[in-house]
């Protein structure tokens, strides 16, 4: 078997970590996920969480029909941020998330960038475009008669860091210089 990782879970703590130094009186913040998706990013999260000085509450939901009770859920525990683990549920809700975080006036880390299109504040993750480009490679050592057992598993090697200012602003959110001068990109 082969493949490819954009490493999700492994980031997880890497991107709490630039919610912080991005809002740095966030100590408060909400981990929004299908609790049973994936427990590693769970844990990981969990295990980063107290080093970053951060109470980390979490809001499950199993299914689209649940984001609204979920994000109702959010609301009341009033957080200083959001963090959203990504799955295919809030991959196709990332617009009503990015809105409610806006009205609920939450900084907000993604982990994708199509989050961040859609108004999210923020992600990190791997290079999107260099995660094709090693899916393709794999796909063409496979056309050309490897068997896929003999193509290695590959790992992503770029990542990037989105920063959507215009609902920075929106928030009343000023981010530090040291995250904006990492930042791949800068919606403005």
């Amino acid at each position: 078997m082969t493949g490819v990782t954009c490493m999700t879970s492994e980031l997880t703590g890497k991107r709490l970590e630039l919610l912080k130094e991005a809002v740095p009186t966030a100590s408060r913040i909400v981990y929004l996920a299908d609790l049973e998706d994936n427990p590693s990013g769970l844990k990981r999260a969990q295990d980063a969480a107290p080093r970053l000085g951060i109470k980390l509450t979490t809001v499950g939901f199993k299914s689209r029909e649940e984001m609204p009770r979920a994000l109702e859920m959010v609301a009341k525990e009033r957080p200083d941020a959001l963090f959203v683990y990504p799955d295919p549920i809030t991959l196709l809700e990332r617009e009503r998330i990015a809105e409610f975080a806006l009205r609920q006036r939450l900084p907000t880390m993604y982990a994708f960038r199509e989050f961040v299109d859609a108004g999210g504040l923020m992600s990190y993750s791997a290079n999107t475009l260099d995660m094709f480009r090693h899916v393709a490679d794999q796909t063409a050592r496979i056309f050309d008669g490897k068997a896929p057992r003999d193509v290695p598993f590959l790992q992503a090697t770029r990542f990037e860091l989105i920063i959507n200012l215009k609902t920075a602003k929106a928030l009343g959110l000023t981010i530090p210089p040291s995250v904006l001068g990492r930042a791949d990109q800068v919606i403005e």
